[in-house]
């Protein structure tokens, strides 16, 4: 597995940052449907990120992913009707809090690959970690699947669950725990964190 450094965020409802994301220096782009498109643009996000990933890919761009709304939740299924298709090389899944929400999203992506004809296990996984829930699971989520690339840790979300105050202090020492678990649940899964 290759290692990825960087990460950018790149909101799916704006084409032209679409555009420029697919020619910037950095390792990997997330092409988001989630929390940074409001509800009634990400009809819009999925067209543009459709469309972007049907683009061929020239060498020394970014990794293409798409972070998709949360597994089980209502809008999964239109998004990944839009965005699995060639081009496409990972799913950044948010909001994940057992191992069987991924071995669910690694089931769809083996019946369906075959169908796009894509190899299959092609398109990897980034998984979120974001509940206290989804901590205490990360050593088991992390090993759910040969698709995973690694864990994200989705510290806003996670600090809203637990009652921090959104304002943080003393570079966040809050989170150190949670972090540093994250840290060793992807370790020992051989992924990133």
């Amino acid at each position: 597995m290759d290692l990825i450094r960087s990460w950018m965020f790149v909101p799916g409802h704006r084409q032209r940052m679409i555009d420029k994301a697919f020619g910037l220096n950095t390792d990997a782009i997330m092409l988001d449907i989630e929390d940074g498109v409001a509800p009634n643009e990400k009809d819009t996000a999925r067209k543009n990120i459709a469309e972007s990933l049907g683009r061929e890919k020239t060498p020394g761009s970014p990794a293409r992913y798409v972070r998709m709304n949360a597994i089980g939740h209502a809008r999964m299924d239109a998004d990944l009707a839009a965005v699995l298709r060639p081009g496409l090389e990972g799913l950044v899944c948010p909001k994940v809090d057992t191992p069987d929400e991924v071995r669910n999203v690694d089931g769809i992506l083996n019946e369906r690959e075959p169908k796009l004809k894509m190899e299959r296990g092609s398109i990897k996984l980034l998984i979120a970690v974001e509940s206290p829930r989804g901590l205490i699971n990360a050593p088991a989520i992390a090993a759910a699947s040969p698709r995973i690339v690694g864990l994200m840790f989705g510290a806003e979300d996670f600090g809203r669950e637990i009652g921090l105050p959104t304002v943080r202090e003393a570079e966040a020492r809050d989170l150190v725990y949670a972090r540093s678990a994250m840290v060793v649940a992807a370790a020992a899964a051989h992924v990133q964190a």
